[in-house]
């Protein structure tokens, strides 16, 4: 019983599910057949492909039990709607349970945010968090009902794409602490009123705060005061973070090395310096992001501070590898996850700050969900490229044709309708000693270029 998640009973209790086959105990849940791990309770989801067509697989693969809405083999728990029982399954375990919960969102950092609290909560006892980008309706209630019973802290990652999504995510996670990152020109498409409703929408995140809950707002964004205003309607204690005077974490500077940067910071007063494995220029706001969440979840700041110095770049967004070729290496940057206007802009900025023996260049798939704007915001990258020195420009897809256009013709390196065409070409013109950052939206597919450039050579991760 000590290591069961669920066993029958509470699952039939929680849901008004009937058990059938006999009673079990689960260890873990699932959705996806491919990943499950023994012990598991494989949730069977409509979808594009109905879960169910898969249970007998999932219980191959040693799942303990099934969570389904028609007749199944095996032992599983029959109820009406899986994805209904799912989400009681969610609020069960968070009543269940007296974890200090966050939950983070934000344009721009939130999963790399909600994974650096993760790596200071590890350090701090037994704890929880999403995996992966789980942000979603299904990805939030998911990862409240994998929640172990004695866990003292969680956090979340929720995000949208259109208004009123954030809201009944926030209310299932009920947190005592949220954070909004940022806030920026991404998935405007989905907005009549632009950035100012990607304002509001992130707002939503209020809706679930427990009464004195913290919110922690970044203080260089410029919807601070609009976001500030809402927090303080529902009773929040804001906690502000950025570069300027008057922030609870003011950051001072931000020196990046090669494989590492030091933050040099002042928080509640006190002047701090530490060290990130992280060299993108925005780590050091997102660093004092995570250390004023972590700290009103009872974490202390030494914790904090040690938990923030292991944690490495996530795959996709600024994790480096070294790849040998013809005559030495070069240094792959691997930021191929997502993009927009914001994250782009610090990209090249962290970029043009970085030694390099060769040359620094940028390979980029289009930023999608911008709507009308999208050519406009794709042109206007050509300036902050050439404020920071970045030598070649290699550009795939429709949108990024207006940044080619854009650029001089000393910085254009190479230009092809879809990615899987543009990898190539930069695999031949790369040269021992380059830095190439790789940058797009998922959908664009910026990882089959960072993939490609991975596997040119025999190359390993940096330490």
């Amino acid at each position: 019983m000590s290591d069961a998640l669920w066993t029958s009973d509470e699952l039939a209790a929680v849901t008004g599910g009937t058990v059938v086959g006999g009673p079990f105990t689960v260890s873990g849940v699932s959705i996806d057949s491919r990943s499950v791990e023994p012990g598991d309770l494989f949730v069977a989801l409509a979808g594009v492909r109905d879960g169910h067509e898969f249970a007998a697989g999932a219980l191959a693969s040693g799942a303990a039990a099934l969570l389904a809405s028609q007749p199944v083999d095996g032992p599983h728990l029959r109820v009406g709607d899986t994805f209904v029982a799912l989400e009681q399954l969610g609020v069960a375990a968070r009543e269940r349970c007296g974890a200090r919960r966050a939950a983070i969102t934000g344009s721009v950092g939130k999963t790399s945010v909600t994974q650096a609290i993760a790596a200071c909560l590890t350090l701090a006892g037994r704890w929880h968090s999403s995996v992966k980008s789980y942000n979603n309706h299904i990805g939030v209630p998911l990862t409240l009902a994998r929640m172990p019973r004695d866990t003292e802290r969680a956090v979340f990652e929720i995000g949208m794409n259109h208004a009123d999504e954030i809201t009944p995510l926030s209310r299932f996670v009920a947190p005592h602490v949220v954070a909004i990152t940022t806030v920026g020109p991404v998935h405007i498409e989905n907005f009549p009123d632009g950035e100012t409703g990607v304002a509001k929408a992130k707002a939503e995140i209020f809706a679930g705060l427990e009464p004195g809950g913290v919110a922690v707002l970044n203080a260089d964004n410029a919807w601070f005061d609009l976001l500030k205003a809402e927090a303080l309607k529902i009773g929040a204690t804001v906690r502000s973070f950025g570069s300027g005077e008057g922030v609870d974490a003011r950051l001072v500077d931000f020196v990046a090395g090669e494989e590492r940067a030091t933050v040099h910071a002042v928080i509640d007063g006190e002047a701090l310096e530490f060290p990130l494995l992280q060299t993108g220029l925005h780590s050091g706001l997102n660093s004092l992001c995570v250390l004023l969440t972590v700290e009103a979840m009872d974490v202390s700041r030494e914790t904090a501070l040690a938990g923030l110095a292991g944690f490495a770049p996530l795959a996709g967004r600024g994790a480096e590898k070294t790849v040998a070729i013809a005559g030495g290496a070069f240094t792959l940057i691997d930021e191929s996850y997502n993009a927009n206007p914001i994250s782009m802009n610090a990209a090249f900025r962290t970029l043009g700050g970085r030694k390099a023996t060769g040359r620094r260049i940028v390979a980029l798939t289009d930023m999608l969900e911008l709507g009308g704007q999208g050519a406009d915001f794709h042109a206007g990258l050509a300036a902050p490229i050439n404020a920071a020195g970045i030598d070649l420009v290699f550009c795939a897809g429709p949108l990024m044709k207006s940044l080619w256009d854009a650029l001089p013709p000393t910085r254009r390196g190479g230009y092809a309708d879809e990615a899987v065409e543009l990898a190539p070409r930069i695999a031949l013109a790369v040269r021992p000693g380059d830095l190439v950052m790789v940058k797009g939206s998922n959908g664009s597919r910026a990882s089959v270029i960072a993939a490609a450039l991975a596997s040119v050579g025999h190359g390993g991760d940096k330490a």
